[in-house]
């Protein structure tokens, strides 16, 4: 599909060789594990909003709510809005509380508070896993990219993304991803728009795009029923609900207005950029109603971009995956050292052996993301598949614990155990009835049986 011309390549390229040399020059410096994994704490509200909405909106979250709205309609969009509605609330109830976690670098840190060593290794376990799933997406997505754009084979995409990603990850840790992400935010906060106003105006107008598309894309629940919406709803509010690299975004500044203000920016935020790619599939249905829905961010920006303004808005979606695929593969290293290495050896790595190891996790995190990514077929899928190793088993301990509630070993374990069982016994063995997912069912039997453990030992 690539028809870039010498000037396009030349855009992309410059734009690829100032992100890997922003991410090196800003991380040359790190000298521990701490600043590897939370840099200065010292960042403003700005940042903590650039980097955090950088990091969020990854390749499933623009090209696959394209696909998903060229097939579904805007009610993908609706759905999505739940991930906004989380991100509004996170700002309001849990960061006015992340002061109680003053030297925290990882969820493994906040769950050790109350659930010991075991409950930091099982935390960091599912971190790692998560990470790995997501990042797979990021780096899947990536590799379209480079194939499409730049004709590129997908595997060799795969390896070209990953190698810059790694490069400035491993040097330069938190420092090096935050350098980056502001970059690269501001390059998606610009060019997505940017594309869906060009692929307007190529249609002919609103008007004439409306009278393009079936009207059940307009439609409330379009294509899917009211429980199926509502299930979405839920699963992408609850799906990524404090996930390690969110959670630590939540670590680097000490002071709480600006990380409360810039998680709130955030949230608000997506609210707008998330129907600015959704729009995209609806242009790109309207303009070629046979094409595979994987295709239409591609197809839009291939058919209706000039020359020059293609590239930068090609580079715009490429910062999308890179921002977001830094995030989890360093907090996929972070995790595994911090919550599972540090606590099964008994004595902590000493802080310049414990960075050395997180940069030799990096690698080998990175290897296992690529496995993912060879494998992947639809980005937003993949996405919805990875949070079952998180919100079933660990949100509801994780959210008690950051809104200031003392939990128990016994409540994390029965909750975490029947959290995994529910999701098995509903996806399994059910077959996910109603079309209700089966993560939420998984997230409301931890959230009951914890509650009931708990209350049991107050009791006592």
């Amino acid at each position: 599909m690539s028809q870039l011309g010498a000037f396009d390549f030349t855009i992309i390229g410059c734009y690829l060789a100032a992100v890997l040399v922003i991410g090196v020059l800003a991380g040359r410096r790190v000298g521990s594990f701490e600043e590897y994994a939370v840099a200065g704490r010292s960042y403003s509200s700005f940042v903590v909003f650039a980097t955090l909405s950088a990091s969020f909106i990854g390749g499933g979250f623009t090209m696959g709510n394209a696909e998903k709205v060229f097939t579904l309609g805007i009610v993908n969009v609706a759905a999505l809005w739940g991930f906004s509605l989380k991100e509004i609330l996170v700002a309001k109830i849990i960061a006015p509380r992340i002061g109680a976690f003053p030297d925290a670098i990882s969820v493994g840190d906040v769950m050790e508070r109350d659930c010991g060593r075991v409950g930091k290794i099982i935390t960091g376990v599912f971190s790692v896993l998560l990470c790995a799933g997501i990042l797979g997406a990021q780096i899947a997505g990536m590799g379209y990219m480079f194939n499409l754009f730049l004709g590129f084979p997908l595997w060799g995409g795969v390896l070209m993304g990953m190698g810059i990603i790694i490069a400035y990850d491993t040097i330069g840790g938190m420092r090096a991803i935050v350098a980056t992400d502001i970059m690269q935010f501001l390059m998606l906060a610009v060019g997505i728009p940017v594309c869906l106003f060009m692929g307007i105006r190529a249609v002919g107008g609103m008007d004439a795009m409306r009278a393009a598309l079936p009207p059940g894309h307009f439609a409330l629940f379009g294509a899917i029923t009211p429980v199926q919406f509502l299930s979405l709803f839920l699963t992408f509010l609850l799906g990524e609900t404090l996930v390690p690299p969110y959670v630590r975004r939540l670590f680097i500044s000490r002071d709480i207005t600006r990380i409360e203000r810039g998680t709130l920016w955030s949230g608000i935020f997506s609210i707008p950029f998330f129907a600015f790619t959704g729009g995209i599939g609806l242009v790109a249905l309207a303009m070629e109603p046979g094409l595979d829905p994987n295709l239409s961010m591609p197809y839009i920006i291939q058919s209706v971009l000039p020359e020059g303004l293609r590239a930068l808005v090609i580079a715009s979606l490429i910062s999308v995956v890179m921002s977001s695929a830094d995030s989890f593969l360093n907090s996929a290293s972070i995790a595994l050292v911090n919550d599972i290495i540090n606590p099964l050896r008994g004595v902590p790595l000493a802080s310049r052996t414990g960075l050395r190891w997180a940069r030799v996790t990096t690698l080998a995190t990175g290897s296992v993301a690529v496995v993912f990514a060879l494998k992947i077929r639809s980005l937003l899928d993949i996405l919805i598949y990875a949070y079952n190793f998180w919100s079933p088993i660990i949100l509801v301990p994780l959210a008690a614990v950051l809104m200031g509630f003392r939990i128990t070993k016994a409540a994390f374990f029965a909750g975490a155990a029947s959290g995994i069982g529910g999701v098995i016994l509903w996806n399994r063995l059910l077959g996910a009835p109603g079309g209700f997912d089966g993560l939420l069912i998984g997230v409301f039997t931890n959230l009951a049986v914890f509650s009931v453990v708990s209350s049991l030992k107050r009791r006592r």
